[in-house]
């Protein structure tokens, strides 16, 4: 499948190079964003998991909070996974007081909910919006989602906990499946 435009990869800290790695397995043009003017050559965003409070001061300090915001408002895609995801979040429970973020999802993002590193796993997540099949990915310091917006759509759970959701064109994912290797998600992900 042919894909059109620019995916944008922002590339402060955490994992965006194994993103790019799976984007460009795929034939998808990409641009690492690092400042407010990479977002002029790129269609959608996807912002990587890593450390969610490492990344948002980052971006605070590069002046990328409000570019990004003011993009995902006028219909830019976007994607964050795992400290993406937290990022996106309108609210974040368990983080540190004044965290810099986007806040643009209507969702509250749990930080650690699955424990510290060392409870780190990897599961088979069904996502049937997704893919036919299970997804594997790995939970690495995950959030969960919960008090969704009523126009948030539940993609997929684990225990009982809301893991994946989209709103509009906004997509959160608690997990990492670019460290596993899959692509339906990026394929799903392009596809909004």
């Amino acid at each position: 499948m042919a894909y059109k435009g620019t995916t944008g990869v922002l590339a402060l800290q955490g994992d965006f190079q194994e993103h790019l790695n799976v984007l460009d397995s795929m034939g998808v043009k990409t641009a690492l964003v690092k400042l407010p003017e990479d977002l002029k050559h790129v269609d959608r965003l996807i912002i990587p998991g890593g450390e969610s409070t490492t990344i948002g001061k980052l971006m605070d300090m590069y002046g990328l909070i409000t570019p990004i915001r003011d993009r995902i408002k006028s219909g830019m895609p976007v994607w964050g996974t795992c400290a993406g995801a937290i990022l996106l979040a309108k609210n974040i429970a368990d983080g540190i007081t004044g965290q810099p973020k986007i806040g643009v999802m209507d969702i509250t993002a749990r930080r650690n909910a699955f424990g510290r590193q060392l409870d780190s796993f990897e599961h088979k997540i069904l996502m049937p919006d997704v893919s036919k099949k299970p997804i594997p990915v790995a939970f690495i310091r995950a959030p969960i989602f919960e008090k969704l917006g009523k126009r948030v759509e539940t993609l997929g759970t684990v225990d009982g906990h809301v893991v994946a959701a989209r709103q509009g064109k906004m997509l959160v994912t608690a997990f990492h499946p670019e460290l596993k290797g899959s692509r339906e998600l990026h394929e799903y992900f392009l596809s909004l």
